[in-house]
């Protein structure tokens, strides 16, 4: 292990400082599918399929905020990253990719430390930490990214208060989530669980966020939104961005 691998391997979190935001049972639920979770074809799965779309929206929000160089392949270069929820690294090493100082914080301990060993493997130097994003004192980030983590939390207000104060005056702000539709329902919940696309008790669809809810809530945080765009499926392109929210979407959001 590099001298600079071994000063940003995965730490525990220090004791709490702030309030317990994720439900109940959700970082166990998440640390069992640890193992896997780079297997493009096991539990995380659907989240491999996810990944570069999410990406496409992330380069794009990118560029526009800093007015980078659209041709560049380090447009996060001298830039700070922080995704919370990161789960074992599949958002954070894209990141560093593109130039970013990457921190990775999630609440199970096994998928900081999947992720660890994963970047080390990479020849990436990202920063992992375990536990509750109210616990790390870690500063403010030019990048903060939480994909696919809103719907486990259960004090949504408090969550998205210790994101914004994570971020940076003029940083950039990026979240995705599922929609609470039928369609959500149907498809994420009742369809994916239980053909196994998605692993069963993953998802709860009361806890599902509204892209109007969702507005209001970071508008109270003291952050603008932007028109959501959607992440929709169908067969002939599979998950793809989309004008359709009804599953789900992802956003921007910037300090008023």
């Amino acid at each position: 292990m590099s001298d600079a691998t071994q000063s940003r391997e995965m730490k525990s979190s220090p004791a709490s400082t702030g309030s317990a935001t994720i439900r109940a049972g959700e970082a166990e639920h998440f640390g069992k599918l640890a193992a896997d979770w780079w297997d493009p074809l096991g539990s995380s799965a659907m989240l491999h399929k996810l990944n570069p779309v999410r990406l496409r929206f992330v380069r794009e929000a990118v560029d526009v905020h800093w007015g980078g160089d659209v041709e560049s392949i380090r447009p996060l270069s001298g830039k700070t990253a922080l995704d919370v929820g990161c789960g074992a690294g599949l958002l954070c090493e894209p990141l560093a990719r593109m130039g970013a100082d990457v921190t990775g914080v999630d609440a199970a301990p096994e998928n900081a430390q999947a992720a660890a060993m994963h970047a080390e493997g990479g020849g990436l130097d990202i920063r992992y930490l375990a536990g509750e994003i109210g616990a790390q004192n870690i500063g403010q980030f030019d990048l903060v990214t939480c994909m696919e983590v809103l719907e486990h939390v259960s004090d949504k207000a408090a969550f998205l208060a210790e994101l914004k104060a994570r971020l940076k005056p003029d940083g950039l702000m990026i979240l995705s989530t599922p929609n609470r539709t039928a369609a959500s329902r149907i498809l994420l919940v009742e369809g994916a669980e239980a053909i196994g696309m998605i692993p069963r008790g993953t998802h709860h669809w009361d806890d599902f966020v509204t892209p109007e809810e969702l507005s209001e809530l970071l508008r109270n945080a003291g952050l603008t939104m932007s028109e959501p765009a959607g992440i929709a499926f169908t067969p002939m392109k599979g998950l793809h961005l989309s004008g359709d929210t009804a599953l789900n979407y992802i956003v921007t959001a910037r300090a008023d």
